[in-house]
């Protein structure tokens, strides 16, 4: 089946990992193979890659750390028939990474404040999912299987961007809330909020209200923080010129 002209399966593939923050997670039974399916929160690595929270004390844990390949069911929970809504099925080995915990912990708190709670507990650890590909379903015409490289975002050459992250979403939780409203309400079409900002990363800003998020793409790929703040204070001059817009 060919796509239809006016689907861009990358970037809407991109847009379910970014804005999801639950998924059906799959895995195979420890020394039977069988399947086991439970719901998990997750948030996203920079380059969009799933992560989890999860505990040794639950089976999908107990799975992974046994057979770590994976499978993640992600759906935009449209309205009406769910069936009808845009949905990916994202393959892969689930790993925990020590190497990036903080970067991880930082990021899945940010997407999921109440867990913090949990972070202290020795039986909880994060894991992040490497895809190995994902099966993107969005109605007729427009089911597409992607390579990684389609669906990730590359972040070579973004070293200084990734070192500015933290302190520019304080930056802008701290001080730019309006900006984060105009984001969302005059560029996204949402409704007036609570929003913050969860996360950056070349091709974009992650903000949240409650459980639900937004992503805000960049027109340009940015790599550092200088062209962060620039691009950040471009969209919302162009959020403020809709705002004074004055309808014919």
């Amino acid at each position: 089946m060919q796509p239809t002209p006016d689907f861009t399966p990358p970037k809407l593939a991109k847009s379910l990992l970014r804005r999801s923050r639950q998924g059906a997670l799959a895995t195979l039974m420890a020394g039977s193979g069988d399947p086991y399916c439970s719901l998990v929160n997750l948030a996203s690595h920079p380059d969009g890659s799933p992560i989890l929270l999860i505990s040794r004390l639950a089976v999908h844990t107990r799975n992974i750390l046994s057979d770590n390949r994976v499978s993640l069911m992600l759906d935009e929970r449209a309205a009406g028939d769910p069936l009808e809504g845009a949905r990916i099925m994202l393959s892969g080995r689930a790993e925990q990474d020590d190497n990036e915990k903080d970067l991880l912990q930082r990021r899945y708190l940010n997407a999921h404040p109440s867990a913090e709670a949990f972070v202290s507990f020795q039986d909880f650890s994060f894991f992040r999912i490497r895809p190995t590909g994902t099966h993107l379903v969005a109605g007729f015409g427009r089911i597409v299987d992607l390579k990684p490289e389609q669906f990730l975002t590359d972040l070579t050459g973004a070293e200084d961007l990734l070192a500015a992250e933290e302190g520019a979403v304080e930056h802008m939780n701290a001080d730019h809330r309006e900006a984060m409203t105009l984001y969302a309400t005059k560029l996204l079409g949402a409704a007036a909020g609570d929003w913050r900002c969860t996360g950056c990363d070349p091709e974009g800003l992650d903000m949240q209200d409650g459980q639900t998020a937004l992503r805000l793409d960049f027109p340009d790929r940015v790599t550092d923080g200088a062209a962060l703040r620039k691009m950040l204070v471009r969209l919302a001059g162009e959020a403020r010129a809709k705002t004074d817009r004055i309808p014919d």
